[in-house]
């Protein structure tokens, strides 16, 4: 299995932020996460549109824009006329799910459906064959720096199974309190992209960050 690792720009250095996204794009950084809050849909405002264009210039990685908004569809557009490459949302923010998977999709980005610690896997039951990538949320959205909900893990197993039943290639993203000391498990569990902060941007060493991020996803791949 292929592993990605997505630094989360909710965590750098706002002040400087092309030249963060720089540096983790060599430092050897898979995608860009991207992490859009509405003090609305969870207790953060974040940042929009503008900033998405203003960075999709700056590096060539794909842009993973995780919307955190609600409602959700009139961002889609702007979004994908912004530059970003897949476009992730949460079943609860929208009345129609399948139509939000349509609209991502007639933009020109992947699409990828958000599972909330609490938010069962059943919402994939008529969703997951649109689907380009599940991310299933490992803390309660709204902050960057929390501790990771172990009791996930179940979850993420779950849908590693639904996606191979499947037989797709749909990414499987994490995202929550992933560190060198429990990505390796959450690799077991069967994901596949990981979703990094505060492990990488709350280093001063960007590329030896990402160096232990692979070198325990090496582990999870040898103890398998």
């Amino acid at each position: 299995m292929a592993f990605r690792i997505a630094p989360s720009i909710l965590s750098a250095d706002f002040a400087r932020l092309g030249e963060e996204v720089k540096a983790v794009e060599r430092a050897g950084a898979d995608l860009i996460h991207f992490d859009v809050m509405d003090n609305h849909s969870v207790p953060t405002l974040t940042v929009g549109p503008v900033v998405c264009a203003a960075l999709r210039p700056q590096v060539k990685l794909p842009l993973d824009v995780h919307l955190m908004v609600k409602p959700v569809d009139a961002l889609v557009p702007e979004f994908a006329k912004a530059g970003a490459s897949i476009i992730s949302f949460h079943p609860e923010a929208t009345e129609h799910v399948d139509r939000t998977i349509a609209l991502i999709k007639q933009h020109g980005c992947k699409a990828g459906l958000v599972l909330n610690p609490a938010t069962p896997a059943s919402f994939l039951d008529y969703t997951l064959d649109k689907l380009d990538l599940v991310l299933v949320m490992s803390v309660n959205p709204g902050f960057g720096g929390q501790q990771f909900i172990a009791s996930v893990l179940p979850k993420i197993a779950e849908v590693r199974r639904r996606i191979d039943k499947l037989g797709k290639p749909i990414w499987l993203e994490v995202d929550g309190g992933i560190k060198a000391d429990n990505i390796a498990e959450v690799a077991r569990a069967g994901a596949d992209t990981f979703v990094a902060g505060s492990a990488i941007f709350g280093e001063k060493d960007r590329a030896a960050a990402l160096s232990r991020l692979r070198e325990a996803l090496k582990r999870a791949t040898i103890s398998s």
